[in-house]
C-alpha cells in the first residue's frame, strides 16, 4: 500500500508541473483537491534501530553493540546496498531502551543516501553518551517507536522495528499485544536476540531460548526475520548480516541456520 502512495505522489508531482502550464483561467477553474499537500521524503525504508541497554547489558556490552551498528554502518556494502534501492536512500534513527519508561532517542530521523551522511549518521551514534537502566521491555520500546513514523518527514515503501536483545519481556504489557499493535499498522519487527548463558546482575537466570522466544513473541509484519547473535562478540557480523537485509529488503529464505523467518 505505501508502494502505492509513493507512486501516487510521483503522479501528482507531474500533474502539478503540468498544471503550472495551464491558463490562469483554467486554473482558477480546477478543484482545490488538484494542489496537494506538502509531502514527505519518499525512501526505500524507514528503520528505527532499537538497541538494548537494560542492567543485563554490562557497559562493555552495550559498547559492542554501539561498535557493532557503527561498524555495519560505514561497511561499503551496506553504503552499496542503500544506493543500490529505487530511491537510492533510506531512512533511519538510532533509538536506546531498557525499562518501561526508558527510550531514549540517540541520533533522530536522518536521511542516509551518500558515504558523507551515512559517515555523519554513525558518528553521532558513536558519539553520544551511553545511559542503562533496569528491567526489559520490549513491549514498551515498540509503543515508543510506532509513532515516531508519523510525520517523521520521510514516506518509505517499508517500515521496521529493528529490535536487539539479550532478554525476553519484564515490565509492560504482553510484548505479542505490541507486537501485534505495530503489524497492523503496516509495521515490520525484526529481531537480533543477543544468546548468551550468564545470569543477568541481579542473579536472575538466563533466558532459557531467546531465539525461539524473539520468533515466537517479538518479530512479526511482512518478511519478518531474526539474525541471532552466539554472544555479544558476534554482533558485530550480525547486525552487519541483518542490515544487508532490511536496507535491500531481500528476504533472508535459505541463507543458512542463522537465519530465521517468521
Amino acid at each position: 500500500m505505501r508502494a502505492y502512495r509513493l507512486l501516487a505522489h510521483s503522479l501528482t508531482r507531474m500533474l502539478k508541473t503540468a498544471v503550472v502550464r495551464l491558463p490562469i483561467l483554467v486554473l482558477l477553474c480546477l478543484p482545490v483537491s488538484v494542489v496537494p499537500a506538502a509531502a514527505q521524503k519518499p525512501v526505500d525504508v524507514e528503520l528505527v534501530l532499537a538497541i538494548d541497554v537494560s542492567g543485563s547489558v554490562d557497559p562493555d556490552e552495550a559498547k559492542l553493540q554501539r561498535n557493532g551498528y557503527v561498524q555495519a554502518l560505514l561497511n561499503p556494502k551496506v553504503q552499496e546496498a542503500i544506493r543500490g534501492g529505487p530511491f537510492g536512500r533510506i531512512s533511519a534513527t538510532y533509538v536506546e531502551w531498557a525499562g518501561e519508561s526508558h527510550q531514549h532517542t540517540v541520533v533522530g530521523w536522518t536521511e542516509l543516501s551518500d558515504p558523507a551522511s551515512v559517515e555523519r549518521f554513525a558518528a553521532s551514534v558513536a558519539e553520544a553518551p551511553m545511559m542503562t537502566e533496569q528491567w526489559t521491555s520490549i513491549s514498551a520500546v515498540i509503543d515508543f517507536a510506532v509513532p515516531l513514523f508519523g510525520n517523521n518527514g520521510f514516506e518509505g515503501t517499508r517500515r521496521v522495528i529493528d529490535i536487539s536483545g539479550d532478554g525476553e519481556n519484564n515490565r509492560g504489557r504482553p510484548v505479542e499485544e505490541a507486537r501485534d499493535a505495530a503489524v497492523a499498522r503496516g509495521i515490520t519487527i525484526n529481531g537480533l536476540p543477543i544468546l548468551n548463558d550468564r545470569p543477568n546482575p541481579w542473579g536472575g537466570a538466563a533466558p532459557n531460548d531467546l531465539e525461539a522466544y524473539y520468533r515466537d513473541h517479538v518479530i512479526g509484519g511482512p518478511g519478518a526475520f531474526l539474525v541471532p547473535a552466539r554472544d555479544f562478540d558476534a554482533f558485530a557480523d550480525a547486525i552487519l548480516s541483518k542490515l544487508l537485509l532490511e536496507v535491500s529488503g531481500v528476504q533472508p529464505g535459505g541463507r543458512g541456520p542463522d537465519f530465521a523467518a517468521r
